[in-house]
């Protein structure tokens, strides 16, 4: 089913001067501007295109790609307030509105928001809404121990990072598990560690952390983070400097490392070990 707010392909049916007309089923023909037309375009070629509401509410097609579509989460910028609520930038000529009984605090302009796009039921016009909760956790968690999703960091708690698994569910990945640099919106891949028997959800960023990160690994892992990514250590330096600095001996030392190498969380150089950054 072709849908407002969605991606699809659809068959070019039409030439005129300011763009071409394409079928989009039930929704009759479907304008696609001459500006994000593709140079060569004619009747029976298939075309990858984004369908939305322009300013008269008339469905119109691009080719152009937004930030998210409906049913998904995205990290969007405020442009612009009005008299209905404020408009964000999801990479299209026509902005998304946030009303204002959609947002969970007074939106800034220039600020950059956690929302969640969708069509309302009203008008079915293409809305955002920043009260992000009700639209996460509806359904039971349909996950698998080491199941690689798609994640979206939404804020910080006591324990770690909470992250939006799939655009369905939140999760948290614990502090003592993190090793690099996360902000917030950013979109990483991760691993599902554990769904547990109350549906809360435990992530991590890299498969099988939970082995290759032993006690030696995490000391190894804070410390550099402590020093900025960078310790003066490796495999040639001498047992009773890396007792001093890690209170570990040489060989448990080498063994940590050359695990936290093998999965890309360091690299050893001549001057010492770093984090990778992404």
């Amino acid at each position: 089913m072709i849908q407002i707010g969605k991606t699809c392909t659809l068959e070019v049916v039409k030439l005129v001067d300011f763009g071409v007309y394409l079928n989009a089923q039930e929704l009759g023909q479907v304008l696609l501007p001459r500006k994000v037309a593709p140079k060569e375009c004619n009747i029976g070629d298939q075309v990858d295109v984004f369908l939305y509401l322009d300013s008269e509410d008339v469905v119109i097609a691009t080719t152009k790609k937004p930030l998210a579509q409906v049913g998904q989460f995205a990290y969007l910028q405020a442009v612009a307030t009005g008299p209905y609520g404020a408009f964000l930038d999801w990479g299209l000529d026509k902005d998304l509105l946030l009303p204002f009984g959609e947002q969970h605090r007074e939106i800034e302009e220039g600020r950059s928001y956690l929302v969640y796009i969708y069509t309302s039921n009203v008008d079915e016009r293409i809305v955002a809404s920043s009260k992000v909760d009700k639209f996460l956790d509806r359904i039971p968690p349909p996950y698998d121990k080491d199941e690689a999703v798609n994640l979206i960091i939404g804020g910080t708690t006591d324990l770690g990072y909470k992250a939006i698994i799939n655009h369905s569910h939140w999760g948290v990945i614990y502090k003592n598990e993190v090793f690099r640099t996360l902000s917030f919106g950013q979109k990483v891949k991760g691993f599902i560690k554990q769904v547990r028997s109350d549906d809360k959800i435990d992530l991590i960023l890299q498969q099988g952390i939970q082995q290759e990160f032993d006690k030696h690994s995490t000391t190894i892992m804070f410390k550099l983070k402590q020093a900025n990514g960078f310790l003066p250590l490796n495999d040639k330096t001498d047992a009773d400097t890396i007792y001093a600095k890690l209170s570990m001996s040489k060989k448990a030392f080498k063994k940590s490392i050359g695990g936290l190498y093998k999965s890309k969380q360091i690299t050893i150089d001549t001057d010492g070990i770093r984090i990778v950054e992404d």
